[in-house]
C-alpha cells in the first residue's frame, strides 16, 4: 500500500499513525497528510523530546516505507550527506591494474559511497527521508538543502546528475538552536509540536508501555507536568523522559519513589537540586 493510499484523509492519517503507537492531534495529522499528498517537505519544530523524530519513524512504519535518516551536525558537508569516493578500494583497483586503470574506471558507481541523501534519491522503494536537527548544520549546508529540496537531484561531477524517480517523503526537524533561513522554510510545510496535554500523554504512556498500571501512568504524567511548570530549569522533560520514568517506576515496583528515580526525567544536576530544594514533587 502506498503512502497516498494509507494517508488518503486527515482521519486516516491519524489512524495510521495511531496503529503504530504514535498518537497525534488533528493539526499534526493534517500537516503529515498534506506533506504526503502534496509531496512537500515537512518542517517540524518544537522543544527537544516532543516527538519530532518519531513522526518520521511512525510515518515510515505506517506506510511500509524505508526510513533513511540524515543526522545533521556542525560542519556537515556533501561528503557526509550525499556521497564520497571509496579511496581505499580505488587505490587497490589501481594497484591491481598496475597503473592501467583510467579515470573513468576509478570514478564509476562501484566505487561510490552513497550517503543518506543520494541513497534516498536512488531508492527504488518508497522512502521517508528524515533530516534530523537541521538547525545544527551551518548556512552553507542549509543553502545546499534548499537546492536539493527544490529539484530532488544532485550532480556528481564524475557521473552526472542523479534525480529521484520517486520523490521521498521528507521530514526535517529543528530544536531552534538557531533560526533557519526563510528560503528553506518557504520550501516546507511547517508545524510546531508542543508538549501534549496530560490526557494525551497518559494515552501515549499506555500505548507505548502495554500493561503499565494506571496509577503509575497518572503519577508520572502529573509529576512531569509539575516539572514543566518550572520556568527556570535548564532542560524540561519531554515525552521520551515521561516514558522512561514510567518504565523505571514499573521496574522498581511498589516501593518506587519519584525522587529516587528523578534521573529518568531530569538530566542536569542543577535541575535535580532545584526540584528537590523546592519540593516540587511533594504530594504527587
Amino acid at each position: 500500500m502506498s503512502a497516498q493510499q494509507s494517508f488518503e484523509s486527515v482521519d486516516a492519517t491519524a489512524d495510521a499513525l495511531a496503529a503504530v503507537d504514535y498518537l497525534t492531534d488533528r493539526p499534526l495529522a493534517l500537516a503529515v497528510h498534506l506533506a504526503v499528498l502534496l509531496e512537500q517537505p515537512l518542517l517540524l519544530e518544537g522543544e527537544a523530546g516532543v516527538g519530532k523524530t518519531e513522526v518520521a519513524r511512525a510515518l515510515a512504519e505506517a506506510t511500509g516505507s524505508r526510513l533513511i535518516r540524515l543526522q545533521c551536525h556542525e560542519g556537515i558537508d556533501l561528503h557526509h550527506a550525499v556521497y564520497d569516493w571509496d579511496y581505499a578500494r580505488q587505490l587497490l583497483a589501481l594497484r591491481a591494474a598496475e597503473g592501467g586503470a583510467d579515470e573513468g574506471e576509478l570514478f564509476s558507481p562501484r566505487f561510490l559511497l552513497r550517503r543518506p541523501l543520494l541513497d534516498a534519491l536512488e531508492s527504488e522503494e518508497p522512502v521517508v527521508l528524515l533530516i534530523d536537527e537541521v538547525d545544527r548544520s551551518d548556512d552553507e549546508f542549509e543553502a545546499f538543502l534548499l537546492e536539493f529540496l527544490s529539484d530532488f537531484a544532485v550532480t556528481i561531477p564524475e557521473l552526472g546528475t542523479v534525480s529521484a524517480d520517486r520523490r521521498p517523503v521528507v521530514v526535517l526537524t529543528s530544536n531552534r538552536t538557531r533560526e533557519l533561513h526563510d528560503a528553506l522554510k518557504r520550501r516546507c510545510l511547517y508545524h510546531w509540536i508542543d508538549y501534549p496535554s496530560a490526557s494525551r500523554e497518559r494515552e501515549i504512556v499506555r500505548a507505548r508501555i502495554p500493561g503499565v498500571p494506571e496509577a503509575i501512568a497518572e503519577r508520572v504524567v502529573r509529576a512531569v507536568g509539575r516539572l514543566r511548570e518550572q520556568g527556570d530549569l535548564y532542560k524540561l522533560p519531554g515525552v521520551g523522559e515521561t516514558l522512561v520514568w514510567a518504565q523505571a517506576l514499573v521496574a522498581v515496583g511498589d516501593d518506587a519513589s519519584l525522587d529516587e528515580t528523578l534521573g529518568a526525567a531530569l538530566k542536569v544536576h542543577e535541575d535535580v537540586l532545584r526540584v528537590r530544594e523546592r519540593e516540587v514533587l511533594e504530594g504527587v
